[in-house]
């Protein structure tokens, strides 16, 4: 059993009932490891960045308490998936990418290369000038044209 309970208040906040019955409003769930195990260590944070809670597991919780912290996390990580680099205004930085993204075509800068890491997984986390972290799963999976690309900045 969960020494807490998570419910949204009437302004969809995310409220934390703590097991000696203080509620916490506006409780943002953080990951530990984001791209490592992104369902192992979440910890619930307060409005004033004080920890109140630690989820060991995601798949652990319940599943109501388990859905609203994914849909909190959601609403919070936007992380599109390159499917397929349509081009790029120049092979020095910083340079422009047009994308394919599995939320649509976009374009974004790419400030230098150090803004591409690599993943243990095979995946690259791309942040463009604007600060969104654009994801690609496996650089192997991509089609020629997008790894010729790809591998210019590489």
């Amino acid at each position: 059993m969960a020494a807490f309970t998570l419910s949204r208040d009437a302004l969809g906040r995310l409220v934390l009932r703590t097991a000696d019955g203080v509620e916490h409003a506006g409780v943002v769930p953080v990951r530990a490891f984001p791209l490592s195990e992104p369902g192992a260590g979440l910890s619930l944070v307060g409005p004033d960045g004080h920890e109140l809670a630690w989820i060991e597991r995601l798949d652990a919780l319940a599943d109501g308490p388990r859905a609203l912290v994914e849909q909190e996390l959601a609403a919070r990580e936007f992380q599109p998936e390159v499917r397929r680099l349509l081009g790029v205004s120049t092979f020095a930085t910083p340079s422009i990418w047009r994308v394919e993204t599995d939320r649509g075509a976009t374009e974004f800068v790419l400030k230098s290369e150090e803004d591409i890491r690599r993943l243990a997984d095979g995946g690259l986390l791309i942040t463009s000038g604007q600060g969104v972290y654009y994801r690609i799963r496996d650089r192997r999976g991509l089609d020629r044209a997008s790894r010729r690309l790809l591998e210019r900045f590489l």
